[in-house]
């Protein structure tokens, strides 16, 4: 049975391979500002939009958690950043942030890219939006985290992007097919 979005859902562009991330310094959690270079692995970078009160985040935040725990021994660092206008939506407020990354024990900054300027660099269009850089911090990755949109993947189901960045820190190069991830568009100001 195909899960029914309670909001309105977009979907990512295909991956434009080679292309560079953009710099940032943006506000983290912990109050402390961070970099794209302070963000950077050795092996590869993984850069996601998130936010808290969507419900595809709610769904899946846990296993993208499980996903940079597992990588990180391997060379990827992650880095999430929060492009949402607070004013509309309040759930996603720089204190709910520091909540929301507490209780999900986030072994990754958290940012908060107040200006959107950060989102509107890299092209975000959704929560959850992942870009999956390779050493070199050329784009490599702009698919979903796995088939589950607002409920769990089945049992068994492949894990797109923990295999695809796997495939980053192994190789350099991310997987030729990747399917969009699809999320609550991002709440432009």
């Amino acid at each position: 049975m195909e899960d029914i979005a309670p909001m309105a859902a977009k979907e990512t562009p295909l991956c434009e391979f080679g292309k560079p991330a953009p710099d940032f310094r943006l506000r983290g959690v912990h109050s402390r500002e961070w970099t794209l270079a302070d963000c950077r692995g050795e092996k590869a970078t993984l850069v996601m939009f998130i936010c808290n009160h969507c419900p595809y985040v709610k769904a899946c935040i846990d296993r993208i958690v499980a996903v940079c725990n597992e990588l990180s021994p391997l060379g990827m660092q992650a880095v999430a950043i929060m492009p949402n206008d607070v004013g509309t939506y309040p759930e996603d407020s720089f204190e709910n942030m520091q909540r929301f990354a507490q209780a999900h024990k986030f072994p990754f900054p958290y940012l908060y890219d107040e200006t959107q300027q950060v989102a509107r660099a890299y092209g975000a269009v959704c929560t959850p939006d992942f870009f999956g850089y390779n050493a070199k911090l050329e784009l490599q990755y702009r698919g979903r985290l796995d088939e589950g949109r607002t409920s769990p993947p089945r049992p068994g189901t492949k894990r797109e992007l923990f295999e695809a960045m796997q495939q980053i820190i192994e190789m350099g190069q991310g997987p030729k097919e990747q399917i969009p991830s699809i999320g609550c568009s991002v709440k432009w100001i």
